[in-house]
C-alpha cells in the first residue's frame, strides 16, 4: 500500500469528515495533515488491505478527540468557535434584502463608492486609480460610508452581535425604518 494512493482515495472524504467535526478550516487543514502523518508512519502495522477505511476514520475520529482534549486543557472551549451557527445565515440573508435600499439612501458619491466596493467587488485600490483619487482617501471613505450605513441599519433595528461583530439577532423599530 501506497501513502500517496491511499491519500487520493480517502483525502476529500476525510477532509469532509473533519469540517463536520470542526468548523475552523484552518484547523482542518492542521488536522488533515497531521493525520497524513500518522497514516504515513502505521500504515505498515495495517495487515488487511481491506481494514484500512476504518482504520483511517478511527484515526482521523481520534485525531479529533485529541484536539478538543489539548483545547479543553488549553482555555475553556466556546461554543461559537466549535460549530457553525445555522441561524446566521438566515439573519444575515434576511439583512440582505435591505443593503441596497440603505446604500441608496446615502448621498450619491458614497452609495456609488459603497456599491462599487462592497457590492460589486471591486479593490479599494483599483477603484482609487480610475477616479484618479488617492488609496487613503478611498480607504476612509469606505470606512465612513460603511459607518453611515450602520446607522442607518441602527435607526431601523437593534442589533445583536456576537464577539466578531457579526449580527446574530435583529429586531425592527417600529414605525422607524423606511428604507427596508
Amino acid at each position: 500500500m501506497n501513502t500517496e494512493k491511499v491519500w487520493q482515495q480517502y483525502g476529500h472524504s476525510l477532509r469532509a469528515f473533519l469540517h463536520s467535526k470542526i468548523s475552523d478550516p484552518h484547523e482542518v487543514e492542521d488536522l488533515l495533515q497531521e493525520i497524513l502523518i500518522k497514516t504515513h508512519r502505521n500504515m505498515g502495522s495495517l495487515r488487511a488491505s481491506d481494514k484500512l477505511k476504518p482504520w483511517l476514520f478511527q484515526l482521523a475520529n481520534n485525531t479529533v478527540i485529541d484536539f478538543y482534549r489539548k483545547r479543553g486543557k488549553d482555555r475553556s472551549i466556546d461554543p461559537e468557535v466549535l460549530w457553525y451557527d445555522e441561524d446566521e445565515p438566515q439573519v444575515q440573508e434576511q439583512l440582505s434584502d435591505c443593503v441596497l435600499p440603505f446604500i441608496d439612501a446615502l448621498p450619491a458619491e458614497t452609495a456609488q463608492l459603497l456599491k462599487a466596493i462592497d457590492i460589486e467587488g471591486r479593490s479599494q485600490k483599483e477603484y482609487a486609480e480610475e477616479k484618479g483619487i488617492s488609496y487613503s482617501t478611498v480607504k476612509s471613505r469606505v470606512q465612513r460610508g460603511r459607518l453611515k450605513l450602520r446607522v442607518l441599519f441602527e435607526q431601523c433595528c437593534h442589533m445583536d452581535l456576537d464577539r466578531q461583530g457579526r449580527v446574530i439577532e435583529y429586531r425592527a423599530r417600529t414605525g422607524q425604518c423606511d428604507n427596508c
